[in-house]
Formats: C-alpha cells, sequence, structure tokens
C-alpha cells in the first residue's frame, strides 16, 4: 500500500512553528535550524498541496487551510508522543519536570505535594531552575508554575496558561503590632517593606482601601523574604495571600486589616499546547487548581 501521510519531521516543523508563530521558535523547541524547519514546511505544503502558513516579516500565522489541518494532525501527534514516553513504563519511570518560583514552591505547594504523589506513586517529579522571564522553549521543562508579568501581559501563542492562585495580596504585620492598627491608614505610620519587582502593590491595595497617596514612604524593598522582614518587625508589607497561609495559622504574622486585593497577576500552569492534554499533565493541573479552592490545608 502505498503511504499518503507526510513524515513525522514534516508534520512537527508545522505544528510548532504554527504554535509559536516562528521558524525560529520552532528550531529551537525541535533541535534543528530554522532552514530545516522552512523547508520541511515546504515539503509538506507541497504534498497537501495548499498553502498552511502565511509568511510576513513578524514570523507565520495559519492559513484557513492550514487551522483544519493542525486540527487534525494534532491529537495525533500528542498520541505518538504519550506512546514514546509510557509505552515502556515498566523499565523507565514516567517523569515530570516541573519550574516553580522558589517562594510558592517553598510555601504552597510542597506542603502540598505529598498528597499528589499519594494519588500518583509512581509518577517521579524533577524540580528545575526557575527562571521570572522564562521564553517557554526550554526542553529540560515539562510544564510550568510561573508568575503572570502584568494583568494585561499575554502568554507566547505555544503556551496554554491556567489560572491557579496568587493574585490576592494583604497587608500583614507582626503580631505585636496589631493593637496600633485600627485602619488602613495606620499602615503608613510604619515601615513601609515592599516586593522590590512590584513597588505599586502598596498603592493599589490602598486605593482599595480609599486612601489615595501620590508619593508612598516606601523604605525597604526585597525580592524575596518579605514575610521573614515582618516576622523579623522590620515594618508591614501587603504580600499574596497564598503565600503566607501557614504563618497566619501559627499567629507569627498577623493580618490586621483583613482587606484583599487583586493584582490581575498571579500564578499560572503553563505548558506547551502540543502536550498540554499529557494524562499527567491534566491530573497535576486538576490537581493544582483543586487545592488553590480546598483553601489552606488542601485536599487528601
Amino acid at each position: 500500500m502505498k503511504i499518503q501521510s507526510p513524515s513525522l519531521p514534516e508534520l512537527h516543523a508545522f505544528m510548532h512553528a504554527a504554535e509559536t508563530g516562528s521558524f525560529m521558535r520552532a528550531a529551537t523547541l525541535l533541535c534543528v535550524t530554522q532552514a530545516a524547519v522552512s523547508r520541511a514546511v515546504q515539503r509538506l505544503e507541497a504534498r497537501v498541496g495548499v498553502t498552511l502558513l502565511e509568511r510576513n516579516a513578524r514570523g507565520v500565522s495559519l492559513t484557513a487551510s492550514g487551522r483544519a489541518y493542525l486540527t487534525w494532525i494534532q491529537p495525533a501527534l500528542t498520541i505518538l508522543e504519550d506512546a514514546a514516553v509510557t509505552s515502556f513504563q515498566n523499565s523507565r519511570q514516567p517523569t515530570l519536570r516541573i519550574s516553580a518560583p522558589p517562594a510558592l514552591n517553598m510555601r504552597w505547594l510542597l506542603p502540598r505535594l505529598p498528597l499528589f504523589q499519594a494519588e500518583h506513586p509512581k509518577l517521579k517529579l524533577v524540580f528545575q531552575s526557575y527562571d521570572t522571564r522564562d521564553d517557554f522553549l526550554r526542553d529540560d521543562v515539562d510544564c510550568w508554575l510561573q508568575s503572570r508579568q502584568s494583568s494585561t501581559s499575554r502568554w507566547p501563542r505555544h503556551i496554554e496558561a491556567t489560572y491557579v492562585i496568587g493574585r490576592e495580596i494583604i497587608p500583614i504585620c507582626h503580631p505585636s503590632q496589631t493593637s496600633n492598627i485600627r485602619t488602613p491608614a495606620d499602615l503608613l505610620r510604619l515601615p513601609l517593606l515592599y516586593q522590590s519587582r512590584y513597588p505599586d502593590n502598596w498603592a493599589l491595595w490602598l486605593r482599595k482601601a480609599g486612601i489615595e497617596s501620590k508619593e508612598l514612604p516606601l523604605q525597604t524593598g526585597f525580592d524575596s523574604g518579605l514575610a521573614e522582614a515582618v516576622m523579623a518587625g522590620m515594618g508591614v508589607a501587603v504580600v499574596q495571600l497564598c503565600l503566607i497561609e501557614r504563618e497566619l495559622e501559627s499567629q507569627r504574622i498577623a493580618a490586621p486589616i483583613p482587606i484583599t486585593v487583586s493584582t490581575g497577576r498571579g500564578y499560572y500552569f503553563c505548558t506547551p499546547r502540543a502536550s498540554h492534554d499529557r494524562p499527567v499533565i491534566v491530573a497535576l493541573r486538576k490537581w493544582l487548581v483543586e487545592q488553590a479552592k480546598a483553601g489552606p490545608h488542601g485536599t487528601a
């Protein structure tokens, strides 16, 4: 029988170029040259007899025919990739490589992770280094828990992102300071500590509390360790509520004004669209969202 289907390299080149909008980014993902990706797509278009991708100065975009063709081949390629990973589970332990912010990792994820491992005892988790401006083109990571850069920033076209937790911020102080904090304005009499990447968090929260201030007397900025600075009595801060659950419960930190404000950012579970429906990724995504909804103690 004459084989009608294109080669896998041609299909993968087309799919990754379509998802990333770029021959160059597709080449990075596939560990080949940009020219190799371009030639593979040209061979595929010649084989199927239609133009699948429009080329322009900004990259590539799907034609109507390309969009329909991608819908057909994407599930099949995902099944083939899953088969390559799972066919020999007896001799090869399934592995999921994760990149997550250290603060979220230590304060929120790791205390809950034994629950996930109990549900999936054969799955091996590997935590990779975290980069705040990751381009999601790394070949050593399968999924990311990534902080959104801003409330309006968009994820790359080849990434599927699901919100998990971390939008809400709340003011915190040392428990010994609570008696002196009755109103939002009382916070301004204390040293204002802040997250160095997001110095506007204080203004955002105060605006929600009814206080407008053009120039806030921010005192000390921290890239990490903001909660620890508050526990040391250095001042007050606004932080993500999900990162201080256990400190609030143990009364090492107090939340004197229980008003939360959404920053519109938070942490998202990100995966390449080509692998977003892998069974292990689907399971982790579902579990993370359930844990976020369950509150401070999670669910067993």
